[in-house]
């Protein structure tokens, strides 16, 4: 059972302590035996098994059908923590329909809220986010996919990939450049539903962490004037700022998988018989442990701390949440190597815990904003403070 110290920092009160515990006891029956041979249809079902049990109520705000006034980064981070902890593609189920659905919260009409997000809480449509290009990933201002104006709507041209969700999806909230400003400026948000038929699945792309992954092809896909997200120009800000919601929940979710690899190593290394002593009797496994233990705890400070500011200060927390995802992704990575080496032959096996965190963990140094790009984000607000 991992370490639950960190539950009686002042960033949490009894109602998360709460929230925490009855998560645990759900996910450790609920992710219990997962079919990773089908992941489609195993996402579905969990996404269909999280709303049922109203885990999904966290990721859309209480005036449509949600859990609490506004999205709560604490309550998505402690989640994310916990189901990553059990398992990756329930993380994965749980977050996207935050993440897919948030420019909606953030910038739909209230038809448009209440159109989706009562369903997205109950699990009943699956939500995607599709901003990423072949050429535009970590340079979102590259992006060439483009609606133009026609009577009544617009007309998406262009293609998106690495798309979570892509495939079995409901609908898709797609960013497109609407006029020839430079860079950032005149890119729009649009809901466009899965069903278009200006909307193709290219290719379902296959990764270490089997998840439901997609490229996206638009031709002549209409959307109409109602299904616009916020301003026409102004959807680069509204992506920025739901990512910015959920940056610090990817930290939580590293620190769930690095949780799980500590765990695994702590029960080998007590049990593993090794030259007349247990694994846990030598001096260079216990400093390993004691690396893998504060890591853990010195992310699990930042990101905590990132969703404090954000949930009780109010304060915009992009440089917070950029440390927090940079620390906690990385030193997961060095923590869940170190649990495949304690595992020796049986690290690299498949189906083997350490293994599938190996596999897991990776993608998350990437999404989201690489490391790398959290690092220019640190800077920059350095620079500007």
């Amino acid at each position: 059972m991992s370490d639950k110290q960190y539950l009686d920092l002042p960033f949490f009160d009894s109602r998360h302590r709460e929230l925490e515990a009855q998560a645990e006891q759900w996910a450790a029956g609920a992710c219990a035996g997962l079919d990773h041979h089908d992941v489609d249809r195993s996402c579905r079902e969990l996404v269909r098994a999280l709303g049922e049990a109203g885990w999904l109520a966290y990721t859309v705000p209480a005036a449509h059908g949600g859990r609490l006034e506004t999205i709560e980064s604490r309550s998505v981070c402690l989640l994310r923590e916990t189901l990553a902890r059990h398992s990756g593609l329930a993380d994965f189920a749980f977050v996207m329909q935050g993440l897919g659905s948030g420019p909606i919260a953030l910038g739909g009409s209230s038809e448009l809220k209440e159109s989706y997000l009562p369903a997205v809480g109950r699990g009943e449509r699956i939500a995607a986010f599709a901003l990423s290009e072949p050429q535009a990933g970590s340079d979102v201002a590259a992006m060439k996919a483009r609606a133009t104006r026609v009577d009544g709507g617009w007309l998406l041209n262009g293609s998106k990939t690495w798309i979570s969700n892509g495939g079995i999806a409901d609908f898709y909230c797609v960013f497109a450049r609407t006029s020839d400003d430079p860079g950032a400026r005149g890119i729009t948000g649009f809901v466009v539903d899965a069903h278009n038929p200006g909307l193709r699945i290219a290719e379902r792309i296959d990764v270490i962490a089997p998840h439901p992954l997609a490229t996206l092809s638009f031709e002549d896909c209409e959307i109409p004037d109602s299904h616009v997200l916020g301003e026409p120009g102004t959807g680069f800000k509204l992506a920025m700022a739901n990512l910015d919601i959920f940056r610090a929940s990817v930290a939580a979710a590293a620190i769930g998988f690095a949780r799980r690899a500590l765990d695994e190593s702590l029960t080998h290394a007590r049990s593993r018989p090794m030259f007349g002593q247990r694994l846990a009797d030598f001096q260079l496994s216990q400093a390993a442990l004691a690396d893998m233990a504060t890591e853990i705890d010195a992310a699990a400070l930042l990101t905590y701390r990132a969703a404090w500011l954000r949930d009780v200060r109010g304060l915009r927390t992009t440089r917070e949440s950029a440390m927090a995802k940079m620390v906690a992704t990385e030193s997961a990575q060095r923590i869940i190597d170190r649990a495949v080496q304690f595992f020796g032959g049986l690290g690299v096996t498949r189906g083997q815990p350490v293994e599938e965190l190996y596999r897991e963990i990776r993608a998350l140094r990437i999404y989201e904003g690489a490391t790398e790009v959290q690092k220019l984000i640190i800077a920059r607000e350095l620079l500007r403070d």
